[in-house]
């Protein structure tokens, strides 16, 4: 407000300075010239009209008259432009003032922004080094685990189909003395069949030697070697002195369906394995 005060008043000051300079300028020129009928005395003062619309002086007046009048016109419109340049400079001021400070506003706050964008960016970077790190952490115990699961797999389908060939082999051989054995007895076997039958027991028993740990008992694996040694003593038509000490042929039955039994629950557990295996690994991935 003070400003524009000082500013009006400076304005004006120019407006009357302008016009006071222009009479002062036209006094000047027309003193000279009217001083020495000033000075004249009244007695000897006559007027010629036409003469003195003829005379250098009248002429000279003329003409400072008409340069007053152009010299006001001039100093008008010199006012005029300058009312309007002031007051164009007075609203230009207050608008770049204006924009000055929404400027500076501006930006402070892009500069507030940009440090808070910063640190934002210094602590994701720090996270990404940290997830960088832990997804490499991950990846590798992932790795460390599809090695040992495909391990395992493998070692399951080795041992599944064993223990599925084993089965089926105990099997034929539990169906073929099952069926003789309601039939008429053993002595009905013929020699193939007891010959077959001897050697998956005994292929089974040194096959799966650790698995039957504890599952057969001490006589039971006796008999079981003394019919894989001697398959037909257990079957001739009149019974030898080995098969007068050799156990029941209901026995070699019975040890047969029981390492069928022992195979396929073994079977079933490894499955169930496979699959808690599996799961653990699909757990893992997710």
């Amino acid at each position: 407000q003070v400003r524009g005060s000082l500013l009006t008043s400076s304005e004006h000051h120019c407006s009357s300075s302008t016009s006071a300079m222009v009479r002062a300028v036209a006094v000047t020129l027309l003193l000279p010239l009217v001083l020495p009928f000033l000075v004249t005395p009244v007695a000897s003062l006559t007027f010629d009209v036409a003469g003195a619309k003829n005379r250098p002086v009248s002429k000279v007046i003329t003409l400072l008259k008409d340069m007053l009048k152009q010299l006001e016109k001039e100093a008008e419109e010199d006012e005029e432009i300058y009312d309007k340049m002031a007051c164009w400079c007075t609203t230009n001021d207050r608008e770049k003032t204006t924009s000055i400070a929404d400027a500076e506003a501006r930006i402070e706050a892009l500069t507030n922004k940009i440090e808070e964008l910063t640190a934002v960016s210094a602590r994701l970077n720090t996270e990404i080094k940290n997830h960088e790190k832990e997804v490499a952490e991950n990846q590798a115990s992932l790795d460390k685990a599809t090695a040992l699961r495909e391990k395992q797999l493998a070692e399951f389908n080795a041992e599944e189909k064993d223990l599925l060939e084993s089965v089926s082999a105990l099997k034929a051989a539990v169906t073929v003395l099952s069926k003789h054995n309601a039939a008429a007895g053993f002595l009905q076997i013929p020699s193939s069949h007891v010959l077959g039958v001897a050697a998956t027991l005994q292929n089974e028993l040194s096959k799966h030697a650790s698995l039957l740990e504890g599952v057969l008992t001490r006589s039971e694996r006796k008999a079981a070697a003394a019919f894989v040694q001697a398959p037909q003593d257990y079957f001739d038509a009149r019974p030898t002195f080995k098969q007068s000490y050799a156990p029941q042929s209901g026995e070699i039955f019975g040890i047969l369906r029981q390492m069928k039994e022992t195979f396929e629950s073994n079977l079933s557990a490894s499955q169930k394995e496979e699959m808690a295996n599996q799961k653990a690994y699909e757990d893992l991935k997710t």
